[in-house]
């Protein structure tokens, strides 16, 4: 019988013709809907995830890591306030006045505390190692042995590296101007309030002495050049209202008392006399430093306000974003399910009628056609409502292919049948003929006295007989019924004899030990059919000079026969597949000729009952064990045990099982025990 299974729907669409554009891209075609359904939604979610949302994070990143770095900038800004004023006493005390002492010791009790403070941040403590020489500085100082210049230098050099280790000094990655503009002014800031510190530090040990001296006046110059450019960069990047507190800071009291020691000091270049008081100058400069602190803080207090705005807003945005894109999410799940539901509906629907063809209906017609009915042709069925053009086609291509398969079943049946008829017409002549020339042989041996002649027509008695096995194997595999008729039973030893008559090397059999036993003449044909295939068999594929051994014995209820061969053997695959064959598992269409005895044998062992198993031969080569059941063989008057034991069933063997008795049998042979 032909195997049929499920039709490939997708293989039937792709082997129809592509229409023309319109077609393809259009609504009633599966590949227009998911076009339209997945290209929508992906360019959305690109359009919102790349874009915005990408530009989005990066403000709420900038945003957050400038409220965290304005926080530590605010910290270094304190300690350098008030290293500058450490700065400025000690030059003062250095300068020979001695009431600075006191202030000089509260602003290091200030500068250690801030110290501490900042010792856990990474982004300074590679600045902090060089506080390390501070105690020796301080040391000096407080032993009136430290030189004036030398220690500014050192102040200044600590400043300004915490001014350059200010996380919020980098101001280009930014992407937000207005952040990027408030950082930049408090970094000008700083370097403006540094630049008056110096030049408030430097004026103090100056006013003290009452004059300039080396090059002094070059740093106070500087100071004031550093100053003045600094504060230009600020007023650029500040806004209207930070540069109004500047002004506020550079327009008190206190600041033009600075200026105008300022503007003294400015005629002190040729060393003459400087006639201010060191302790106005302190606290005029005092004031303005903490005005211009005071701005400092307000801008950086700015820029942590537009700080927390950005992220604020940014934190929004992703909000609203990601709710948009739930809602394009919910979209898409909704457009593919509509979509999706529009053509999986028509493709169930298919589906169930593709397996209803391939699981009953053309499975049944071709029992009908085998049985000798002519089905008629089936009827066309309506297409799929609301099925898109694809799916229409494929209902179409899959009835086609249902009249075609009808159709080839058809033809097949009928020339199976017709080969069949053929193969079995074909036997049954040449059995007819066959079964005259034994007749005729018969008769001249019957009137034949020459030994010689008389041999000559024994082979050629031998030669016929082997033609009529191979017309009935033929007759088998057509399953037909062509039995030699038998009235009476035969022995074990004569069914291996009239085996042994069927196979052209006969001479190379070796009979080594048959236990008596009785056949049912019924099956005595049949048999001695099977065993001779197995004996030819297993002397084709052995060494000519190599005997194959057969041997008979009881097994209980039941009789077993083994045909034993010592030739070239099977892997474990075809060993396998020959015992497939054996069973009756597989058509004998599908196999090479080479394979047609097997068939023969799994036939006739099918028709008897009988089991037939093949294992490997230790030493090289294949045994084949036949178990003939009990029903086949005849009680024993001389065993009143026999037919007793005939009721048990015996349970089918393993390969395994088979290689176990025939090697227990042969180590018994082997011994001398009998059976």
């Amino acid at each position: 019988m032909t195997r049929w299974g499920k039709p490939q729907i997708s293989s039937l669409v792709r082997g129809r013709t592509v229409r023309n554009v319109r077609t393809v891209f259009g609504w009633r075609t599966i590949r227009g809907r998911m076009a339209v359904v997945l290209a929508v939604p992906t360019c959305l979610l690109l359009v919102i995830f790349v874009l915005a949302v990408k530009s989005q994070v990066a403000l709420y990143r900038d945003a957050s890591q400038t409220r965290a770095e304005i926080g530590v900038s605010l910290d270094i800004q304190s300690l350098v306030h008030e290293l500058q004023a450490e700065r400025g006493t000690t030059n003062g005390l250095l300068g020979g006045d001695e009431r600075y002492r006191s202030q000089m010791v509260s602003a290091r009790e200030r500068v250690d505390a801030l110290r501490r403070q900042l010792r856990n941040e990474p982004v300074v403590q590679s600045t902090l190692q060089q506080f390390n020489l501070l105690s020796g500085t301080r040391a000096d100082v407080d032993s009136n042995i430290a030189d004036r210049a030398k220690t500014l230098r050192f102040y200044t050099t600590a400043i300004t590296a915490l001014i350059n280790a200010d996380p919020a000094a980098d101001t280009t990655t930014r992407g937000d101007r207005q952040l990027r503009d408030g950082l930049a002014a408090v970094q000008a800031l700083a370097q403006a309030k540094e630049s008056a510190a110096l030049e408030r530090s430097l004026l103090n040990g100056v006013f003290a002495v009452g004059s300039f001296r080396r090059s002094e006046f070059l740093q106070f110059t500087e100071a004031r050049a550093v100053r003045v450019a600094a504060i230009d960069r600020y007023r650029k990047a500040a806004t209207a209202a930070e540069r109004t507190a500047l002004d506020k800071a550079f327009s008190t009291p206190s600041a033009k008392r600075v200026d105008a020691a300022e503007t003294e000091a400015e005629g002190g270049a040729d060393g003459s006399a400087l006639n201010v008081d060191p302790a106005n100058w302190w606290l005029a400069t005092g004031a303005l430093d903490n005005d211009l602190y005071g701005v400092q803080l307000g801008v950086a207090g700015d820029v942590s306000a537009r700080a927390q705005t950005l992220s604020d807003q940014a934190t929004r945005s992703l909000i609203l974003f990601h709710v948009y894109a739930f809602l394009a999410a919910a979209l898409v799940a909704a457009a593919t399910l509509l979509a999706a539901r529009s053509i999986t509906r028509p493709l169930d629907a298919l589906a169930q009628e593709a397996d209803e063809i391939a699981r009953n209906r053309l499975p049944d017609t071709v029992v009908r056609i085998q049985s000798g009915e002519i089905p008629t042709p089936p009827e066309p069925g309506a297409a799929p409502r609301r099925g898109a053009r694809e799916i229409t086609e494929v209902v179409a291509a899959l009835r086609n292919v249902e009249r075609t398969a009808v159709g080839l079943a058809t033809e097949q049946a009928v020339l199976r049948r017709n080969t069949s008829e053929s193969l079995a017409n074909l036997g049954r002549r040449n059995q007819g003929l066959i079964r005259r020339q034994l007749g005729l042989i018969t008769t001249l041996e019957n009137k034949e006295l020459d030994p010689e002649a008389l041999g000559e027509l024994f082979e050629l008695d031998h030669l016929a007989t082997r033609m009529r096995r191979n017309a009935e194997s033929l007759l088998v595999l057509v399953d037909e019924r062509t039995p030699r008729p038998r009235t009476g039973t035969a022995s074990s030893l004569e069914l291996v004899q009239s085996a042994l008559g069927e196979v052209e090397q006969y001479r190379r059999v070796a009979v080594a030990d048959i236990d008596g036993c009785r056949v049912r003449g019924h099956a005595v044909a049949e048999l001695s059919h099977l065993l001779a295939e197995l004996v030819e068999n297993a002397l084709s594929f052995s060494p000519p000079d190599e005997s194959v051994d057969i041997h008979g014995w009881r097994d209980g209820a039941e009789y077993c026969l083994a045909v034993i061969d010592h030739g070239v053997g099977m892997n474990p695959a075809d060993l396998a597949r020959s015992n497939a064959r054996l069973a009756g598992e597989e058509a004998f269409l599908v196999a090479p000729t080479r394979f047609l005895g097997h068939y023969v044998v799994g036939r006739l062992a099918g028709r008897l009952g009988v089991e037939v198993l093949l294992s490997d031969t230790p030493g090289g080569g294949v045994s084949a064990l036949v178990t003939l059941p009990a029903r086949l063989l005849t009680a024993d008057a001389a065993e009143p045990s026999f037919a007793a034991a005939a009721a048990a069933a015996a349970k089918p063997r393993t390969p395994q099982q088979v290689s176990s008795m025939l090697n227990g049998f042969r180590a018994g042979v082997a011994r001398g025990e009998s059976r």
